[in-house]
Parts: C-alpha cells; sequence; structure tokens
C-alpha cells in the first residue's frame, strides 16, 4: 500500500475512484485546468496562467476521447505525470508541476486516473500558449528538462514520524507547495534555498507568500491549529481571509482532507528551515 492508504480508514470500502478523488483533492484541486472566471466547465481547460515567460493556458483534461485525455493509456498517464511528456512525445512546459508529480507512487497516479475518467467528458480543444520565444518552442522544453529534470520518487525519511512523513509526501508530491511558494530564476528553475519562502511572481501572477516557520514574515507564529483552520476555511490566525488562487486551491481541495492530513501538512511545514523574506512576507498577505 502507498503511504496514503497504509494506515486504518483510509483503504477500506473505497474505490479507486475515491481514493483518486482524494488525491485530486490533495493536489488541490487542480484549478489550472478549470476557467472558472468564464464559467468554464470542470477540467475542460482553457484557463489563462498568467507567469513571467507569456501565459499558459490549463489544458482540457477530462475523459474527451478527441479534446481530452479519454484515449490515454495507465502508461501514458504515468509518463505524463512523471516525465512531463505526452502520448506523442512531446515535452510539457515545467508550468505543469510534472516535477513534483514524478515523486508520486504508481498506485496513486492510478487511482487519480481511475477519478479523472470517472468525470463527464467535455469536448474543448486546448488552446495554444501565448510565450515569449524561446519558452513556447519544443527544444526549449527538452532542454530545460535535460538540464533542470531529473525523475525521482518520494523517499519516506525513517528518522522522522509517520505523520511527518505523510505531511512531506502531501506537500511536496501531490500539493506542490513548493512550485508556487519558492522563487524562481531567469530560466523557471526553483531556488533552493529559498524553498517555501516565497515568490513574488506566483500563479496568475499573485504574490505567494512565505510559508516557512520564520516568526517575522513566514507562519513561525501559527500554531498546528491555526494552519488546519487556514487550510480548511482560508480564516489566518489575525481573522484576515485568504483570497485569489489560494482560496480556490482551498475550498476545491485541501478542505476536503481528513484533518490527520491536515495535521500532516503543519508538522512538516512547521520542520522547515525558517527563512527571513520580507518581499513574500505571510503578514498582510493572501
Amino acid at each position: 500500500m502507498g503511504i496514503l492508504w497504509h494506515q486504518p480508514g483510509y483503504a477500506e470500502e473505497q474505490t479507486d475512484v475515491q481514493k483518486g478523488e482524494y488525491i485530486f483533492r490533495a493536489t488541490g484541486g487542480c484549478g489550472c485546468h478549470t476557467d472558472y472566471k468564464n464559467n468554464g466547465e470542470f477540467l475542460a481547460g482553457g484557463r489563462g496562467i498568467q507567469t513571467p515567460f507569456g501565459i499558459f493556458y490549463g489544458t482540457n483534461i477530462t475523459p474527451d476521447k478527441e479534446t481530452g485525455i479519454g484515449r490515454w493509456s495507465d502508461d501514458d498517464f504515468i509518463r505524463a505525470m512523471t516525465k512531463g511528456l505526452s502520448p506523442q512525445g512531446t515535452h510539457y512546459a515545467p508550468v505543469f508541476p510534472y516535477t513534483s508529480f514524478t515523486k508520486m507512487t504508481r498506485e496513486d497516479l492510478l487511482y487519480l486516473k481511475a477519478y479523472l475518467f470517472s468525470i463527464p467528458p467535455v469536448k474543448k480543444q486546448n488552446k495554444p500558449h501565448d510565450l515569449i520565444v524561446p519558452f513556447g518552442q519544443q527544444i526549449g522544453f527538452m532542454l530545460w528538462k535535460k538540464i533542470h529534470f531529473r525523475e525521482t520518487k518520494f523517499k519516506p525519511n525513517s528518522e522522522k514520524s509517520i505523520q511527518w512523513n505523510r505531511g512531506a509526501y502531501i506537500a511536496e508530491t501531490l500539493a506542490h507547495c513548493g512550485e508556487c511558494h519558492t522563487p524562481r530564476d531567469w530560466q523557471g528553475v526553483l531556488k533552493e534555498k529559498m524553498r517555501y519562502a516565497g515568490s513574488q511572481d506566483g500563479p496568475e501572477g499573485e504574490l505567494a507568500p512565505n510559508i516557512t516557520p520564520d516568526d517575522k514574515t513566514g507562519v513561525g507564529d501559527w500554531s498546528t491549529a491555526d494552519m488546519v483552520e487556514f487550510l480548511k476555511t482560508g480564516l489566518k490566525p489575525n481573522y484576515d481571509d485568504s483570497q485569489g488562487l489560494m482560496i480556490e486551491v482551498i475550498e476545491e481541495g485541501y478542505s476536503h482532507l481528513k484533518q490527520e492530513d491536515l495535521e500532516a501538512i503543519s508538522e512538516y511545514l512547521r520542520s522547515l528551515p525558517p527563512i527571513h523574506n520580507p518581499e513574500a512576507s505571510t503578514k498582510g498577505s493572501n
């Protein structure tokens, strides 16, 4: 059994689709694939994602056989999620966080696929990205991957608790928190020394705040209860509420997770090295 399913109460009497929906929620609800602003259909793509490299448009991941992923085999799905390759062998841009999903277990990937194939298919053609040259070209994606991407798997830390490892797996792999909350260099590569310390150029141009346990600019003064409440409701300890993309991923994703998994995420985040980053302070941000 995978790291999410070895505890009592998680796998009993659950179908693969139900397990897949839980994983889907743990990713934050894959909101990049639904154009909520324009009342787009669920996971049918078309949402514009503003980045420093141009606008990426979320793809149709409904099981439509012509315009979605309905013809994808298990291996096609796993290759896309862990290698950033389409069934035709084209390279996906790293705005699709295969760089984090690559750590997922095969078991969890197939559960997720079962859920996605259970939703209503929507016939909607994907919209081409509008990117700055050369970022939108296949040769650019291929070279970026060759230099910066390494396929790997999540490895539990035997010196940490089961709960810590669950939190690490969810945060690092499923929820891919570091992809948004870590600044990038001019090549779009995460600055590892600033991991989780926040980014002014977060998804859709929004600030992604510092979520390291720094007392002044991060979440160091948040308790586990504070973190769990935030992930459930979007309400911060100072009673300010989250806005924008974060409240969306809470409502569509994290608010559906079990209490113990929210506590596990908190334990993991609170164990990170604190990084002082006034440019992306959690205080007063969204």
